[in-house]
């Protein structure tokens, strides 16, 4: 199978070397940076690269697209003639509602896109940063739309699964949306705030601990993209944003009221949340 990974920053770059970990042969990469491609081919997780779709796309039986959301659209638009007949597109992107809205119909009807999510990454951009250890064990969502055949969303189940992800389910582009909201959206959003919300000059690392630094890991992040994730998602953030906001008032109020019972209650129900998600 030849393999066509749009976009080889840390993502693309990933897949890149998890797929030859995993065997995969035949693997090439399409990439603006012509500088990212000569470390591709120097690391050897490419076969061949190349700035130019016309180049790769006629060939890739599988072309996934580890790029941004709005770029995921446009180079859809432009390349659209250039997919083999018969081949296979995922992607990578956080947000899927929107996407699977803007290429419905766009696609020719001989090329299937089945959506994808690998629910893991890092806070750098960039192929420096690439590793295939990033998936070890951890989830990958697809989210089939109406078409898709289902040998095709078992191809990306069990490609997913060949390279290290511990889980693969299958949800709606809506529901993975209004839970990506929660579980990824939302905590960056936190960790931004907190972040922001320090004093200005004050000595802060000198009293951190482990807490402080595992709530702000995510807040160095990539604006760009963070910000088209948001944005793309923005109604499903701000319910999950509105939820937060009723929980930390109870908070709020039980140290205006001194009302230990009410904080005691709080800490008991997330320590029993908490705990159930290990056990998932």
């Amino acid at each position: 199978m030849k393999i066509v990974i749009v976009g080889l920053g840390v993502i693309g770059g990933s897949f890149g070397m998890a797929l030859k970990e995993a065997g995969y042969e035949e693997v090439f990469g399409l990439d603006r940076s012509q500088e990212t491609l000569n470390k591709a081919l120097a690391m050897g997780i490419i076969r061949k690269g190349s700035c130019r779709g016309e180049e790769l796309l006629p060939q890739a039986d599988l072309t996934i697209l580890a790029i941004y959301p709005q770029d995921v659209k446009r180079f859809i638009l432009e390349n659209r003639d250039l997919f083999k007949p018969g081949s296979l597109i995922t992607d990578v992107t956080g947000v899927k509602t929107p996407l699977v809205e803007a290429l419905d119909h766009l696609l020719p009807a001989d090329v299937d896109f089945v959506p994808g999510h690998p629910m893991a990454g890092r806070e750098k951009k960039g192929i420096d940063f690439a590793s295939a250890q990033v998936f070890k064990g951890a989830n990958y969502l697809v989210t089939p739309i109406p078409g898709n055949k289902e040998e095709n969303i078992r191809k990306i189940t069990d490609l997913a699964l060949s390279l290290g992800f511990k889980r693969v389910r299958r949800i709606t582009p809506a529901d993975h949306d209004e839970m990506i909201a929660f579980t990824s959206q939302l905590p960056h959003a936190l960790a931004v705030a907190l972040i922001n919300s320090d004093q200005p000059d004050r000595e802060t690392g000198q009293f951190i601990g482990d807490s402080y630094r595992d709530l702000t890991r995510i807040a160095n992040i990539n604006g760009e993209l963070w910000s088209e994730l948001f944005l793309e998602n923005r109604q499903a953030l701000l319910t999950a944003i509105e939820n937060f906001d009723l929980e930390l008032e109870k908070i709020r109020q039980a140290l205006l009221r001194e009302d230990k019972e009410t904080l005691m209650a709080c800490f008991k129900e997330s320590s029993r949340r908490r705990e159930a998600l290990d056990v998932q």
